[in-house]
């Protein structure tokens, strides 16, 4: 197979799916990790897909519905839901409390609600360390690592979870189904599984849109979430969905939707 063909069968896949690994492309293709990443350069080159940590992403071009979008472009959609559902997760903390806060817009309008309590927080969002940094008073602790810019993360690539316990993880999602927590970026999945097992309990904060997406990569099962705080779109399948699952739903009401 030569690199055109080569190149035409990933893109095909990417039509399929939102990503693909190295890994994934070289069991598909027959060909080697660095012949991958090759391909994954010049397409990348050729702006027919994005090179994305772990492997290749389908550009938002082609597939739009399921590629994550920036942060500085997410922040600003569904802005009245986001900041709901961030007051009302809150509500929940009590000062004293320790905290992870994950990365993402919701997640980062939790952040701002909280920058001057009397709390321990940990977070690997950039934006969020940044804010809280210039903003609070509330006790920061910051991830280590990289700055890994699409997903606005900072991450050490050498794994491991952080030496923080925290009473709740609060956690941001692409998308939400019966097999779980769903998300396109294969970094964002990694890390999610890291911080999972830091924390007595894990909070998901989700506008009722992140029900109908459906990106490829399951971050983590709803067997993990113990409490979904949403706005008041939430269908109805998917409450039911959470329900049966033992899932505590919590809605921010926005009067109409988000």
């Amino acid at each position: 197979m030569n690199d055109t063909d080569r190149h035409k069968a990933i893109i095909d896949l990417l039509r399929e799916t939102p990503f693909a690994s190295v890994r994934d492309l070289q069991e598909r293709l027959g060909v080697s990790p660095a012949t991958i990443r090759r391909d994954i350069d010049k397409l990348h080159e050729l702006g027919r897909a994005r090179k994305v940590y772990g492997g290749i992403s389908a550009s938002e071009a082609s597939n739009s519905r399921l590629a994550a979008k920036p942060f500085d472009e997410n922040r600003d959609i569904a802005v009245e839901a986001k900041r709901a559902i961030a007051e009302k997760a809150a509500a929940l903390i009590r000062d004293g409390d320790s905290l992870i806060v994950h990365a993402g817009s919701t997640c980062y309008q939790l952040g701002t609600l909280l920058a001057y309590r009397n709390l321990r927080i940990w977070t690997n969002s950039m934006p969020l360390a940044a804010y809280l940094g210039e903003h609070g008073t509330c006790h920061l602790s910051v991830a280590g690592g990289d700055l890994y810019r699409e997903p606005g993360i900072i991450h050490d690539a050498s794994g491991g979870a952080p030496g923080f316990f925290a009473s709740r993880l609060f956690l941001g999602a692409q998308g939400i189904d019966a097999n779980g927590v769903l998300e396109s970026h294969p970094l964002l999945v990694k890390v999610i599984n890291e911080l999972a097992g830091c924390a007595d309990e894990i909070v998901l904060l989700a506008d009722s849109r992140k029900f109908s997406m459906k990106p490829r990569n399951v971050a983590l099962p709803l067997s993990r979430i113990s409490m979904v705080i949403t706005d008041d779109g939430l269908p109805d399948a998917a409450a039911k969905m959470m329900e049966d699952a033992g899932i505590s739903v919590c809605i921010a009401d926005i009067g109409g939707g988000a």
